[in-house]
């Protein structure tokens, strides 16, 4: 159910809704809105009574919800999130920028990459300190030792900070060290590990897993806003299709399709989603062109030497050269349509 609060509401109006969702044990999910604010109830097996809300002071209307997925709807929220990341944003209407080696392999090598992140303008960026790898002799990232250099990289370089946690001590490290805790696409379905991060209040960027349905995507978000953090930031990164041309197929249709449905911005990893250098800047042009809310892109800078994904990664000019290709992308996109009159 959706409890819908009037304009005018006051702070007293939304606690005495909260303290009778409670008091049917259930829980209460307070989701401000521009105009007003909706609370979304969770924890009921059945059909609430919108009786029990009705005629309460500052209540507007108690809405049943059919659908599976409450807190991430646009029902819930009818204007777009806007994620705060550290000092900056992800969802409003700059680009957001996710650069960075796939893997942490050493401090000059994290930090040579760094200075060439924060030379493009980005915001963000992405080191992977713990690495779900499919080969268990293949390098598995520094750990703790790697989310601490990343936390040098925020203090040197002013740079929020994303990376994976595959576990509780994993995220842990990262709500300690890091900006955003990135929950991989081996781990979309993990349910201990979303309950986990939802009791955080770190954001968290969620990726679609390897042969996820929209709907499975939306579902392990609710499972993440149903423990109360409400920053999540979806990310399409590929799925499993029968091409064997690139690593992954991106599925850029899910874009438009999360903006109809969610209230979430939702990004693109074109490194992962194609495995392959040369596809990497195409694919992000065409993720901006379709309205994502941002990229994360793997920069190293001798790709040939990377321990992790180097068939991937891009050459720090070849960045730099992305992001003014999908910047300029952006500005397009992100202008007001033009508004043309029929002549009389």
């Amino acid at each position: 159910m959706l409890i819908v609060m009037k304009p005018d509401a006051q702070r007293s109006d939304i606690e005495k809704v909260l303290h009778v969702i409670e008091t049917l044990g259930f829980r209460g999910h307070q989701l401000p809105g521009e105009n007003r604010t909706a609370i979304g109830v969770t924890g009921n097996r059945g059909a609430i009574d919108p009786a029990h809300f009705e005629n309460l002071p500052g209540v507007a209307d108690a809405i049943r919800v059919t659908q599976p997925y409450k807190l991430i709807s646009k029902d819930a929220k009818p204007e777009k999130s806007i994620v705060k990341v550290g000092n900056s944003t992800i969802g409003g209407p700059e680009l957001a920028m996710i650069a960075g080696p796939c893997a942490i392999e050493s401090r000059e090598q994290l930090f040579t990459t760094a200075e060439t992140v924060a030379k493009s303008g980005a915001r963000f960026f992405r080191g992977g300190a713990y690495k779900p790898r499919t080969s268990p002799y293949a390098f598995q990232g520094m750990g703790e030792d790697g989310v601490k250099m990343l936390a040098e990289i925020r203090e040197q370089f002013d740079l929020n900070i994303v990376t994976e946690a595959m576990d509780e001590h994993g995220v842990d490290a990262v709500e300690k060290y890091g900006d955003c805790i990135q929950i991989g696409a081996r781990n979309m379905q993990n349910f201990s590990l979303l309950k986990y991060v939802g009791k955080t209040r770190k954001p968290v960027l969620l990726k679609r897993g390897l042969s996820a349905t929209l709907d499975e995507l939306l579902l392990a978000a609710e499972y993440i806003m149903a423990e109360g953090n409400y920053d999540v930031i979806l990310c399409e990164r590929g799925i499993r299709t029968f091409a064997n041309h690139a690593r992954n197929t991106i599925d850029l249709s899910i874009i438009p399709a999360v903006h109809r449905l969610t209230h979430l911005p939702v990004i693109v990893d074109p490194s992962h989603g194609t495995g392959h250098n040369y596809m990497v800047t195409p694919l992000a042009r065409a993720g901006v062109a379709v309205g994502a809310d941002g990229l994360i892109i793997e920069v190293h800078p001798c790709p040939e030497e990377a321990l992790c994904d180097g068939a991937q990664a891009l050459t720090p000019a070849q960045y730099l050269d992305l992001v003014n290709q999908v910047q300029a992308i952006h500005e397009v996109v992100s202008e007001p349509a033009p508004v043309f009159i029929e002549d009389q």
